[in-house]
């Protein structure tokens, strides 16, 4: 089973994630079109209309996870889906490969943040670029990239609202065409404050200036669920699952939902987790979207902090 079983897809994100309009206008003066600011969240509509665009790099972001015979869900390489039908003018982010640390001990682990501008440029992307990016299965991972893009300094990069699935249903055509840009020059102007660590969070326990949001789904949060090596969440943590901030077809909530489930200081510091720090991107990515003005995400999430016995972890009990 994969995340193109679309019936089984919701069940699939909580377990896996746990286990680890922009616009334009003419310039009547000159004839040229003025490009404004990005927005952060682009429909497969406005996709449509700007694939073209000369400047705007597409990014394919999809991790796959399978079922095994045995029951056990296992994480994939998207780099064979991929090759298997893109849209069009997309090149692949490798978040099992070149995004990602080698030498960690976890998985996802983020790269330095020259590693990663490098990689970035190898795929095309330049200080004056535009960036959409996409995954097949709920925009986390490509929500994942969008952090780490914002971590090195750069802005002009949105998710497809819906991402593969929005484009599809919205009578996209795929392309199976490799697709090789020419290495782009990406500068690094680092925002350190957008990425912890476990004594960052450590210290934020008990602050009440500190609000710790974890990303996984309740039952993993309770601890009735436990997929690391101690159950429950960090203490002190409030529980917004990721899988709370989209609907059905992968889009996100409206934004009258959101204010129901981000209910926080938006002002705060805020930090999220997950297991592997990917579902914690998309809720990072949200609360941004929604307001929030100091958001980092914990990318080692619960398989660095469960690993490790002096740190604390809490399991709620039902009354």
């Amino acid at each position: 089973m994969s995340f193109l079983d679309r019936t089984a897809r919701p069940l699939t994100l909580v377990l896996v994630l746990g286990l680890v309009a922009a616009c334009s206008k003419p310039d009547t003066s000159t004839g040229v079109v003025a490009e404004t600011k990005m927005d952060s969240l682009v429909t497969a509509a406005w996709l449509s209309e700007h694939i073209d665009d000369p400047n705007l790099v597409i990014l394919d972001c999809t991790v796959l996870v399978e079922m095994t015979e045995d029951g056990a869900f296992q994480v994939v390489n998207g780099r064979a889906h991929y090759e298997e039908g893109h849209i069009p003018t997309a090149g692949f982010a490798d978040l099992m490969g070149e995004l990602a640390d080698s030498d960690s001990p976890y998985q996802f682990a983020v790269p330095t943040p020259e590693r990663f501008a490098a990689a970035m440029s190898a795929l095309g992307v330049s200080d004056d670029s535009r960036v959409v990016l996409y995954d097949d299965s709920g925009s986390a991972w490509a929500a994942r990239v969008w952090w780490m893009l914002r971590w090195i300094g750069f802005d002009e990069a949105a998710l497809l609202d819906g991402g593969l699935g929005a484009w599809t249903a919205h009578g996209e055509p795929l392309s199976k065409e490799p697709v090789k840009r020419a290495v782009g020059t990406l500068t690094v102007d680092l925002r350190p404050e957008l990425i912890v660590d476990k004594e960052d969070v450590l210290a934020g326990i008990g602050d009440d200036s500190v609000n710790i949001i974890d990303a996984l789904s309740a039952p993993q949060y309770s601890g009735e669920v436990a997929m690391y090596t101690r159950p429950g969440h960090i203490p002190g943590a409030t529980n917004v699952p990721m899988m709370s901030l989209i609907d059905e077809t992968g889009l996100l909530v409206p934004a009258d939902e959101l204010d129901k489930l981000l209910t926080g200081d938006r002002d705060a510091r805020s930090i999220t987790y997950c297991g592997g720090g990917i579902a914690a991107s998309l809720n990072a990515f949200v609360m941004t979207r929604h307001g929030y003005t100091d958001v980092a995400v914990y990318t080692a999430s619960l398989q660095e902090w469960a690993a490790d016995e002096s740190l604390p972890m809490e399991i709620t009990t039902a009354d």
